[in-house]
């Protein structure tokens, strides 16, 4: 079973849920993980589910590909219960208005590992200046704020944009050979206009590529 086959089979069970426009199924899929979701309300699609899955493990038995039992996860986000998918957290909280609704967070692995890298940095880079540092982890902080920057990321961003601006003033003040992070000596838009740190942790919608291309 093609990637395609595996696509056609979860848009043909999509499509048994469609009442006025909108579906009662969505599905997300990268590489060999697969998200199936199903709408709770009522328990009305209960079956839904269980059909689904009943034929993805069928088509993919007939190519000698078995499910990951210890990977695979059923989850009742009506219930508390959480669930992870590449590098984010889903947990059912509700919005702003007052609707229940998806929240997507970094993962805190994710997190830990972009702090991780950037201390290491710090730490090979101590006796270089500080534009030479920041060059090196500007990327590296644009790259991640990219990937996260959709769902609920705002306390996040806080965090890593906190703790990078603290390790900067930390090697600034290291340099001169002095303590403490030079609160009094800059401040925080003197380190984002003067020394180009990385600053753009703003949150934005998720697009999708189809609708933005419209």
């Amino acid at each position: 079973m093609t990637n395609s086959e595996v696509d056609a089979l979860l848009e043909k069970q999509k499509a048994k849920t469609g009442r006025s426009g909108f579906t009662h199924m969505e599905y997300a899929r990268y590489a060999d993980g697969v998200v199936i979701s199903v709408d709770g309300y009522g328990e009305k699609w209960e079956w839904l589910f269980d059909e689904t899955y009943g034929k993805l493990c069928e088509e993919l038995a007939r190519i000698d590909v078995t499910v990951n039992a210890e990977k695979t996860k059923f989850v009742d986000m009506t219930k508390g219960e959480t669930f992870s998918f590449l590098g984010f957290d889903f947990r059912r909280a509700k919005t702003r208005s007052g609707k229940w609704g998806v929240h997507m967070t970094p993962r805190m692995k994710a997190r830990a590992k972009l702090l991780q890298d950037l201390k290491d940095i710090f730490r090979r880079f101590v006796s270089q200046p500080v534009d030479r540092v920041i060059d090196i982890i500007n990327p590296k902080l644009r790259g991640w704020a990219n990937y996260f920057r959709v769902g609920q990321a705002s306390r996040c961003f806080s965090y890593v944009k906190d703790w990078v601006e603290k390790k900067v003033r930390r090697h600034l003040m290291r340099a001169r050979n002095r303590r403490g992070f030079g609160w009094n000596r800059w401040s925080r838009e003197w380190l984002y206009k003067n020394l180009g740190l990385y600053n753009d942790y703003k949150v934005r919608p998720y697009r999708p590529e189809s609708a933005a291309s419209r």
